[in-house]
């Protein structure tokens, strides 16, 4: 188990906290990039249902 004396070590992360957090942040901004497509796309689909009706 990895110990961290300060938030600044957790932060660093041996070194390599620049890797991790923007893997991290890249896959939070790819999901949520996701969500907002799909929920674009059923809100242009029940748009369309609404207009053949």
């Amino acid at each position: 188990m990895i110990y961290w004396s300060s938030l600044s070590d957790f932060i660093a992360m041996g070194g390599y906290g620049g890797f991790v957090w923007s893997a991290f942040g890249l896959t939070a901004l790819t999901i949520i990039l996701e969500i907002g497509q799909l929920w674009w796309q059923r809100k242009q689909l029940e748009e369309a249902e609404r207009g053949q009706r």
